[in-house]
């Protein structure tokens, strides 16, 4: 990929997409489980990053840019009711060169989609951001214990779920 010039606020908000597009993905798609509103819900965030009274100069890019993903990840959930947990699309990408059973991944996924959207977070957030139970506290403006409680019932309800 040719590397972006940084003399205008397309190209600055470009290279913000090229580094940080696909994770911000993946964690709207956890978020909202709909492929369409998780890709719609990071087009808004870079979109609007393009106005001409948004400020694009933030101490830390990734963690400015995945709280802008989840407050229009939340906005997204308060304006519309989340279709049943069998809604058409997948919630969860396969990993490179990870083979993975197709029953396995359903199965983990009815499992996930089961959960409530911030346990579901906590469960992203963590697992597969390797992010930090304090990170996630900071970036939610949760508790380090509500965010561990909810990683806790998470893992409970799916160990619960996949037996």
């Amino acid at each position: 990929m040719a590397e972006r010039p940084l003399n205008d606020r397309r190209s600055i908000v470009g290279r913000l997409y090229d580094q940080h597009g696909a994770p911000l993905y993946r964690y709207a798609l956890i978020l909202v489980a709909d492929p369409a509103a998780a890709a719609d819900a990071v087009q808004q965030v870079f979109t609007s990053l393009l106005g001409p009274a948004a400020t694009i100069a933030f101490d830390n890019e990734a963690h400015y840019l995945r709280r802008a993903v989840r407050n229009e990840c939340y906005s997204t959930l308060r304006r519309r009711k989340l279709r049943d947990a069998d809604a058409a699309g997948t919630l969860l990408e396969p990993a490179a060169n990870e083979p993975v059973a197709p029953e396995e991944r359903l199965a983990l996924e009815r499992a996930i989609r089961a959960l409530p959207v911030e346990q579901r977070e906590v469960v992203h957030l963590h697992v597969f951001e390797g992010l930090t139970f304090r990170e996630i506290a900071e970036q939610a403006g949760e508790s380090i214990n509500t965010v561990a409680g909810r990683y806790r019932y998470a893992l409970a309800k799916l160990k619960a779920e996949l037996e």
